[in-house]
């Protein structure tokens, strides 16, 4: 089925009143003080407040979610420089007393893998929880200490995540598929006490042996004291075994209280130029930013069963688990998604009767590419929002999601980053939906884009910033003395502003289109332009099966050249392959899109999470080697590298830039 012809900004989605009048957002609207002065409905009133008013707004929302304070906070924000705003001083909490409220037979968790399916209950789900902690506290994990894992996305890793915050210990996480590098260069920097780790997993059919990698971590990861073995795969010599760790206690769970901003966990940014950044996120910060996130923004209740493929290492795994915070039910996968078949996602949201999806624009795009089906012999009846994040998603990808589901289908695009673990623009419930836009800012975010002078603007493409403080900022950055890197990282252009890095334009509804990252810019003529534009086109030709986007404009060479690499689609024809791009370029955005070389390639490698190689790809047709812009062990296809790099080296030779 072909997508409708939409235009940029037609309208996809449109709110009823009753749903309206009916949402969470609703009922939060309606205990709001006096001085708030929102009527139901009027989005735009209550995010002017909420950026008016933080501190009034984020203590509605920690009454909103019924934070079970074990010491009572003073005022919510009592320093709102940034960094280093000051939330909630003298409250205490623990993230699990929020995330493992519910209790009873119901289904918490359903989980997925190539092989199998299987249930846990909230009453299973708190007792495994309450088992690990009693393990690793035999373990002598306490208050701060860090707990790693090297897991895939599996029960095991989120029992011991919680039962590791329930301590006020310290969680961190790479996945199987990272190298033994890639793993020290995260986990090395946060000394960890104890190592969780599978010695394989089972990807795409196959099964892929660690157990090398898990003795080598061992051994240069000189602070661990014990190894625990999650199930499969050959044993690991002197680990523990993760049935002995939950042995049987009377020990009850009694979450550890600990400071609003206490750390919960350590996520990190890609690695791919540098050593990757140590991202440090507070328990209360998470709690509450996820509590608006899943219930005031997306609507979720506890009858909601959500579902959103992830590796450990993207920061969706972080937002999925906090759906447990709104009482509702997660499904986690740990495999392919595309084994057996293309549509192994459809068949998952299917069978396990999901109502808020979240999915990748690069799947959505290339679901319309491949010609999915997903309504085909599947119920998906219960499917009521499908959230889009990773990259913008094109105009076509609204209306392929419009017809294959039908109008009722909430779309709701999010656009944010492990740095804050959640989204600066994105979804309500009380917008329409336009095609190619993210409906409005987040409450509680003041966000809007920036001109080179650091002024607003309205109508205009700019940097994305933040204003004000949020409370899933980082808390720091880990080994970052004096806080330096987290200085540099966001508040070196404009001080006392955070920003993102993303290129966006506001239109005056509040709406928003972010076109790509801003140190990835393309320059025609003066004249900006997203990598995003680009990939809407391109994603949507069959014949191509992947492409990046490059502008070779320096201070070097102020005159740069527009570069598309492509990799051609298997059994597709690459003859005249580079005039149909150029064809479809130009009628689809402009001539002004036109690059100066169509580059074809064997592959194209992305980051571990999946993510296009703009900035290091450009640098290598800059004429910088491959060590100096890119550690291969973070990326998924290292030989995709190399030949890039000869394709650089050829390209430059052409062009008479070398000797």
């Amino acid at each position: 089925m072909s997508p409708r012809p939409l235009q940029e900004g037609d309208v996809v989605w449109s709110p009823r009143p009753a749903a309206v009048e009916a949402s969470p957002l609703a009922e939060f609207a309606r205990f709001l003080p006096g001085a708030a002065g929102v009527a139901v409905g009027d989005y735009g009133a209550l995010w002017r407040w909420s950026v008016r008013d933080l501190g009034g707004f984020w203590s509605a929302v920690a009454r909103d979610a019924r934070v079970a304070w074990h010491s009572e906070p003073g005022a919510a924000l009592v320093d709102a420089s940034m960094p280093g705003a000051t939330w909630f001083p003298g409250g205490t909490l623990n993230y699990v007393d929020m995330a493992l409220r519910r209790r009873g037979p119901e289904i918490a968790v359903e989980v997925h893998t190539e092989l199998d399916r299987t249930s846990v209950s909230w009453d299973d789900l708190a007792d495994q929880v309450r088992r690990a902690a009693g393990g690793l506290r035999r373990l002598g994990v306490g208050v701060g200490d860090r707990v790693a894992a090297y897991l895939p996305n599996r029960i095991e890793t989120l029992v011991a995540f919680l039962a590791t915050a329930s301590l006020g210990a310290i969680w961190t996480v790479t996945p199987p598929e990272f190298g033994e590098r890639s793993v020290l260069d995260r986990l090395g920097q946060v000394t960890p006490t104890v190592l969780l780790a599978v010695s394989g997993y089972r990807y795409h059919g196959v099964w892929h042996d660690r157990s090398d990698v898990v003795r080598q971590l061992h051994a240069d990861l000189v602070t661990v004291q014990h190894v625990v073995q999650i199930p499969g795969g050959e044993e690991i010599p002197g680990a523990l075994a993760w049935s002995d760790l939950l042995a049987p206690t009377d020990e009850p769970l009694s979450p550890t209280p600990v400071p609003f901003d206490h750390p919960l966990w350590i996520v990190y940014t890609s690695g791919t130029t540098g050593r990757p950044k140590s991202m440090v996120h507070g328990h209360g910060g998470v709690m509450l930013e996820h509590h608006k996130l899943h219930r005031l923004q997306l609507g979720m209740t506890p009858d909601d069963r959500f579902f959103w493929w992830s590796s450990t290492a993207w920061v969706v795994w972080n937002i999925l688990v906090g759906g447990l915070l709104v009482g509702a039910s997660i499904v986690i996968y740990d495999g392919s998604p595309t084994y057996p078949s293309p549509e192994r996602l459809w068949d998952i949201a299917a069978d396990s009767k999901a109502s808020v999806l979240g999915l990748s624009a690069g799947f959505i795009q290339n679901a319309l590419r491949d010609g999915h089906q997903p309504c085909r012999d599947r119920d998906l009846s219960r499917l009521r929002t499908v959230v889009s994040s990773g990259s913008p998603l094109p105009v076509s990808g609204y209306g392929w999601l419009a017809d294959q589901f039908g109008p009722d289908l909430f779309i709701a695009p999010i656009c944010g980053g492990t740095d804050v673990v959640s989204a600066f623009v994105g979804a309500t419930s009380w917008l329409p939906v336009k095609a190619g836009a993210m409906q409005a800012p987040c409450l509680g975010v003041d966000v809007t884009s920036f001109d080179p002078g650091g002024q607003p603007i309205v109508g205009d493409t700019g940097e994305l910033v933040v204003r004000q403080p949020m409370p899933s900022m980082p808390v720091k950055f880990w080994d970052d003395p004096g806080d330096a890197r987290y200085r540099s990282t966001y508040f070196e252009m404009y001080p006392g502003v955070w920003r993102h890095g993303d290129w966006i334009r506001f239109d005056a509804d509040g709406s928003s289109v972010v076109y790509g990252r801003s140190d990835a810019t393309l320059n025609r003529g003066g004249v900006r332009m997203g990598t995003s534009d680009f990939y809407g086109v391109m994603d949507t030709m069959p014949e191509v099966a992947d492409s990046l986007v490059i502008d070779t404009t320096s201070a070097a060479r102020p005159r740069g050249e527009l570069i598309v690499l492509v990799q051609p689609s298997p059994g597709h024809d690459i003859e005249g392959l580079e005039v149909r791009i150029r064809t479809r370029l130009r009628s689809s955005l402009s001539p002004r899109h036109n690059p100066d070389h169509v580059i074809v390639v064997d592959r194209l490698p992305h980051t571990l999470t999946g993510k296009r190689l703009e900035i290091p790809v450009q640098r290598l047709f800059a004429g910088s080697a491959v060590d100096e812009v890119l550690d291969t062990s973070a990326v998924d296809d290292p030989g995709a590298v190399i030949s890039i790099a000869a394709a650089a080296a050829e390209w430059r030779s052409r062009a008479e830039l070398d000797g």
